[in-house]
Parts: C-alpha cells; sequence; structure tokens
C-alpha cells in the first residue's frame, strides 16, 4: 500500500511544513466558520498534500536513541520509583510499548502530517480505553487516560493505537492475518465513524457516547454463551468498583478508624513517608491545596465535597508510564466513618508531544489534561479537577484530581481472542474518532480519509512496521539493563 520512495519523500517534505505550521498555531482560540464545501476542500488539500497511503510510511531515524529518551523522562520523577517503572517495562514488548509514549512521539513528528489538528490523547493505545461510570450512573466506555493530551495531528492518536494492537496480536500469539484483521478493524471503525459524525450536527457528536451494557446486547448474537457470560460477570464487578470497595481493600481499622494499609513500594501512608512533624506540616498544606481544587469545581460538585473531611493521605504507584511522577490516594469520608470518597491526586508533567506541538495554552499542566479531558471524553469524572502544590524547595508541581475508583473496568487484552480484540479495537476507533470529532474539524477530517478502506490498510501497514521497531527497542532496553546502563526492579 506504500507509495513509491520519490512520492513519499516530496509529499513527506510538505506533510512536515504543515505540522510545524500546524503546532504553531494550534494554541489559537479563534473558530474558522468555514461553509461545508470549504470545509471538504479542505480535507481533500490535505490529501494532495499527504496521500492516505503516506501514512504507511515508517523511516526510522538513524539519529534515534530511545533509551536516551526514557531516561531523559525520568530525570524530573521521584528517583527510588523509576527502577520500578523500568522493571514494569520489562515485562513483555506490550508494557514496554505502554511506557514508551516519549519514544514514539519523536518518531511521530518525523512522518508526514496531514495538517489535520484535533484534542489528541496522546497515549491512545489500547489499554488506555476502558469502562467507568457516567454522572448518570451508567456504565459507558471512553479514552481513560490524558497525560499527554495536547492538540496535534489526528493521526498521531490512530497510529498509537494500531500499532499497539499489533504488539498486544502478536504477544497472544496470533497469527499475522488475524493480527492484521484486528488492526485494520480499529483503523476503519475510526474511518466509517468519523464520515457518520461528518453528517451529524455539532450537538449530536457532542452528546454521543458509548454506553457498555447496550453494546453488549447488539454483540451477543455474535457471541459464544461462555463469553457472553465471561463479559456480563466482567460488568457486574465493574458496577462495585467504587470508594466503599476501595474501603475493604486499601484499608484496615485501627482504634475505631480506617487506616491506609501500608504495601510499600505500591502504597505507602504518608506518615511513612515523612517524620510525624513533616506529616502534619503536610496535612495542613494538603488541606490548602483541597481547598484550591475545589475551587476550580463546577459549583454544585464543589458544595457537595465540602461535606467530606480529609482522613488519610498515602503514596501510590501507578500504571506503566506514569510509575515515578507523584500520584497520591486521599481517603476522605461524609460521615462517621461509614461514607468513603476516595480521590487520586496525580502529578502532571509537560506532555511528551511539546517539543514537537508546542508548548500547552494552559500554564499549569493539571489543567491541560482536565481540559482535554473534558473535551475528548463524552462525559467525564464529577470531581475532576487540578491544582498546584508549592514544593518546600519553592518548585511548583502541578495535579490532576479524580475519584479513585468509580467502576472503573479495564479488557484483560493478553486473554482476548481475535474475534474478541477485534470487537474491542472497533470500539476503541469508534470511540477515538468521537473524542476528534468534538475538537476538530470532522467534516475535513472525513474527507481527507475518504470512501474506501485505503486508510485502515496504510495504518495497518505503519502499525506492523512501528511493532517491529518497538521489538528492536524493546531487545536494546534489556540490553541496557543488563549492562546496568538501567536500573530496573522487577516484580513490583
Amino acid at each position: 500500500m506504500v507509495t513509491t520512495k520519490a512520492r513519499v519523500d516530496k509529499r513527506t517534505r510538505a506533510g512536515r511544513t504543515r505540522s510545524v505550521a500546524a503546532g504553531r498555531q494550534r494554541q489559537s482560540t479563534h473558530v474558522e466558520h468555514l461553509s461545508r464545501t470549504e470545509r471538504v476542500a479542505k480535507g481533500k488539500a490535505a490529501r494532495t498534500a499527504v496521500p492516505l497511503d503516506a501514512q504507511a510510511a515508517f523511516e526510522p531515524s538513524a539519529t534515534r536513541d530511545p533509551i536516551g529518551l526514557l531516561l531523559d523522562q525520568s530525570r524530573s520523577r521521584v528517583p527510588e520509583l523509576v527502577p520500578i517503572r523500568y522493571g514494569r517495562m520489562l515485562v513483555s514488548p506490550f508494557a514496554f510499548y505502554r511506557g514508551a509514549a516519549a519514544p514514539m512521539a519523536a518518531d511521530l513528528a518525523a512522518m508526514p502530517s496531514s495538517g489535520l489538528t484535533v484534542q489528541l490523547c496522546g497515549d491512545a493505545h489500547a489499554s488506555n480505553f476502558g469502562a467507568f461510570a457516567s454522572p448518570a450512573r451508567r456504565l459507558v466506555f471512553d479514552i481513560n487516560d490524558f497525560d499527554e493530551t495536547l492538540p496535534g495531528p489526528f493521526e498521531w492518536d490512530v497510529k498509537r493505537l494500531a500499532a499497539s494492537l499489533v504488539v498486544a496480536a502478536r504477544e497472544n500469539g496470533y497469527s499475522p492475518k488475524a493480527g492484521r484483521m484486528v488492526t485494520v478493524a480499529a483503523a476503519e471503525s475510526y474511518r466509517s465513524a468519523m464520515r457518520s459524525f461528518a453528517d451529524q450536527t455539532r450537538l449530536e457528536v457532542w452528546y454521543a457516547h458509548l454506553e457498555v451494557e447496550p453494546t453488549l446486547r447488539r454483540f451477543q448474537a455474535q457471541m459464544k454463551r461462555k463469553r457472553i457470560e465471561w463479559v456480563q460477570a466482567a460488568v457486574s464487578k465493574a458496577h462495585t468498583h467504587d470508594s466503599v470497595q476501595a474501603l475493604s481493600k486499601l484499608t484496615t481499622v485501627v482504634d475505631g478508624r480506617h487506616q491506609i494499609v501500608d504495601t510499600p513500594p505500591t502504597i505507602v501512608p504518608v506518615e511513612d513517608v515523612v517524620t510525624d512533624m513533616q506529616a502534619d506540616a503536610l496535612y495542613q498544606e494538603i488541606e490548602a491545596v483541597l481547598a484550591r481544587y475545589r475551587r476550580n469545581l463546577q459549583s454544585d460538585r464543589r458544595r457537595l465535597l465540602e461535606h467530606f473531611r480529609l482522613v488519610q493521605v498515602a503514596r501510590k504507584v501507578v500504571g506503566v508510564g506514569s510509575v515515578g511522577t507523584q500520584a497520591w490516594i486521599l481517603l476522605l469520608d461524609g460521615g462517621d466513618g461509614d461514607e468513603p470518597l476516595f480521590l487520586q491526586a496525580k502529578e502532571a508533567d509537560v506532555s511528551v508531544l511539546a517539543p514537537f506541538c508546542g508548548a500547552s495554552r494552559y500554564s499549569n499542566q493539571g489543567e491541560r489534561v482536565v481540559a482535554g479531558q473534558h473535551l475528548m471524553q463524552a462525559q467525564s469524572d464529577i470531581f475532576l479537577g487540578w491544582t498546584r502544590i508549592e514544593q518546600p524547595d519553592g518548585q511548583p508541581r502541578d495535579y490532576y484530581v479524580r475519584q479513585l475508583r468509580d467502576w472503573k473496568f479495564s479488557v484483560p487484552i493478553e486473554q482476548m481472542r481475535p474475534r474478541g480484540l477485534a470487537d474491542y479495537a472497533e470500539m476503541c476507533g469508534w470511540t477515538l474518532a468521537r473524542a476528534h470529532a468534538r475538537s476538530g474539524d470532522r467534516v475535513a477530517l472525513a474527507s481527507y480519509l475518504g470512501k474506501k478502506k485505503t486508510f485502515a490498510h496504510a495504518i495497518a501497514d505503519f502499525a506492523e512496521s512501528y511493532a517491529d521497531q518497538n521489538d528492536r527497542d524493546y531487545a536494546a532496553f534489556n540490553d541496557a539493563v543488563k549492562e546496568h546502563r538501567v536500573e530496573a526492579e522487577v516484580g513490583v
């Protein structure tokens, strides 16, 4: 599906110029009110500059240094937690891929760019989609990680998703044919969904969302009985993932009070991180931080949160790529110890996309994450907000805050068969298209993507090439650990 090298090189130069221009203009709040005809022409012009089959190209730079980028990224992280991050990345090629958003961002920046800008997730791999409770208490499916969100070329998210599916398919032992089926399903779902959104009104797109139970009912006719039972059990279990369940799992009762259980290094109460005197001062600071965070919430939600008092704080190690950034869980209570609310305050650093797309319009990186999440998600956590903490050394740290658990459920990709993963990939593709349609020009995007499956196959070609690169990077990462250039703590 790839064009000749001469054609790709010619289009690549144009695409890179367009990418730089788009990156520098993305912070403008001015909205162009173009006619539909002009928007269609915009998409066709982008396709002329960067043809669909040019999206298949991946030529790694001779100077690329993924290990160096990972090491640079860790300089701002908690030193004692960095080896845990590297240890988690050592588990498998897919685990490595999850933690390697920075190297891929650098690689994507060197590729041809459509110049069609949307709000990017920035790390749209297959495990960063999942189910959670909407404010209306319905289980919805959406993107659930926005640490790297920033405006940029739409295809960067699509390629990140597609390559993750190839890596996962290989890890699951799928045949190349089955793996390609999964990847094409995701990209084609994105294309067809975007063309559908292009025919809808802005409000229709804004209200569009994917509820889990009705979606499962549509799939049941195509599913085997055992698989239906497994999915139904998983959905039922998701409904139990809330603050009450977290209270029973994460705390114990001491002298009549709930206390967070010390399970180092994954969860460590703040009293075990600092001295007693420092802990007292830290709790006073956290109370002040919570007050500032509350001011950023919608007024009714601010009123609701005022009924909860802070009980305890603990440091928590989360995910793969996020390990090493500061993350805290806050236990609050709205009654006599029997109305728990767990919040998670997670440090927000500069996006890995920033060196290529430009700095965020938001000076607070936590606000950047929250604004991107609100723009891309159909329905967000009612307690989603941001704040800033001044450290004792005078250095500020930005955070975003959300509920720790609220019916959250992630699909175990490593346990899925090809047809099941293809169904999941279609859901991810549709969801990503809806997120991009909210922030980008859906008509221009649909015009660029066209009526055929050319884009889907080009993305699949790219994804297969990038999965090969990921295998090479993973091998190099293992070598770096063996040679003690990278310190990794395995099994944590």
